[in-house]
């Protein structure tokens, strides 16, 4: 029991830090890039939206509630990344808004669903017929969950070193992080294969 619930974490954990499948990394790189350590709870907040959206299009996959054309979930990925990194670039500098509930937490609903369908396939593959899907699920959400602070807090350590080391504004390192960003989901939209 404890053996494979250790399994549904880690292969939680590694879905998020797979190598090969880093879209879900740049969402969280350009989702936690214009926050600094004191903002730990808006952040955290925003980390468990994604997720509770990404858990919440498995379980509609997983019990056949919903089912997606795979290629058109593979072009709005990176669309989600990118509409949060040109967000990044209009609003760099600005103090975020310290609102309960706004467009920004939405938004990460949102796009925690739409990433969670690009996973939907995959997931139901590795449950199967298993009567304990959302025990799996729940325990997969608890990986991804823990993977997404470790790379959160990455991003706020970098951050705080070149705000405070390397004498970075913050208006700076976010419209650097975001352009870059920015660079890499574009040929990921064009490689999709949707719009040709």
């Amino acid at each position: 029991m404890l053996e494979e619930f250790w399994f549904n974490v880690q292969y939680g954990i590694n879905h998020v830090l797979d190598i090969n499948a880093y879209d879900h990394v740049l969402f969280l790189i350009v989702l936690a890039v214009p926050y600094i350590f004191k903002d730990w709870k808006r952040i955290l907040m925003l980390v468990s939206i994604f997720t509770l959206g990404h858990t919440l299009s498995l379980i509609l996959a997983a019990y056949g509630v919903v089912s997606v054309n795979g290629k058109l979930v593979e072009f709005l990925i990176p669309i989600t990344i990118l509409v949060m990194a040109i967000f990044n670039v209009f609003t760099a500098g600005k103090t975020a808004k310290s609102d309960k509930v706004g467009v920004l937490f939405f938004s990460t609903l949102f796009f925690g669903l739409v990433h969670g369908l690009g996973f939907a396939r995959e997931f139901k593959l590795m449950v199967g017929k298993s009567d304990n899907k959302l025990v799996t699920l729940l325990e997969f959400a608890l990986g991804i969950e823990l993977a997404q602070i470790i790379i959160v807090f990455v991003v706020l350590f970098l951050g705080f070193l070149m705000q405070t080391i390397f004498r970075f504004s913050k208006r700076d390192w976010v419209m650097v992080v975001s352009a870059i960003v920015i660079g890499l989901v574009i040929p990921m939209i064009i490689n999709s294969n949707i719009l040709f």
